[in-house]
């Protein structure tokens, strides 16, 4: 399957949604694909907050094929969570709780597929989660991430060159042009998008400093 076929591919399994579902399902809009991907739980959503943020991910496919093998003559089927096109090629993601990955059944079907993966030259990864302070923040600026919400002039004035070396509350309190509101959202854009960096291993504050994005 070429890569431009992946790119579209739609995802594997029907996304439903039930009362009383243990799960919780749903769709994120993506500002690296400009279009919703899907869900089935919180920690995928996590995940998928992470690739987003990601500047060397630069596409997300949900549920994106089956795999099939046999493994000591039984028919093994799986459909990874999530397909990741990065700078350094495809990586398959596999997302679940950290309790779960012992599971012997879980353990053989991961198994089976980084080696498949593998074989393919591409990267594999399985995710269990992260309750860091790094994700609270990510999650939090992805709530400014959509780029058609702000004005560009808002965006130039709060991602200035000056203002690098600046906490958060200095970088919006100097602005005379923006309301201040205005300006701490546009700031938040600006962070999401990496235009400037902020220490993110902390909880994000006034006080955290401006920094040259790397």
């Amino acid at each position: 399957m070429t890569t431009q076929r992946l790119r579209a591919a739609a995802p594997w399994r029907t996304f439903r949604w039930f009362k009383g579902q243990k799960h919780y399902s749903g769709t994120y809009w993506a500002a690296t694909c400009a279009s919703h991907v899907t869900y089935e739980s919180r920690l995928e959503l996590g995940r998928l907050l992470l690739a987003d943020f990601d500047k060397s991910v630069s596409w997300v496919v949900s549920q994106p094929f089956l795999l099939e093998t046999v493994v000591e003559g039984q028919v093994r089927r799986h459909v990874p969570d999530y397909l990741l096109f990065t700078d350094d090629g495809p990586v398959v993601v596999d997302v679940k709780p950290a309790a779960q990955i012992l599971k012997p059944i879980v353990a053989q079907t991961f198994a089976w597929t980084k080696e498949v993966v593998h074989s393919r030259g591409w990267s594999y990864e399985v995710w269990t989660g992260d309750a860091s302070v790094h994700l609270s923040n990510i999650r939090f600026l992805a709530g400014f991430r959509r780029h058609q919400y702000f004005r560009e002039e808002a965006i130039e004035r709060m991602s200035l060159p000056h203002l690098i070396g600046m906490t958060v509350r200095e970088a919006i309190s100097q602005e005379q042009h923006l309301s201040a509101d205005a300006a701490r959202a546009a700031l938040m854009h600006v962070l999401w998008r990496q235009q400037f960096a902020v220490d993110l291993l902390r909880p994000l504050s006034g006080a955290r400093v401006l920094e040259s994005a790397v």
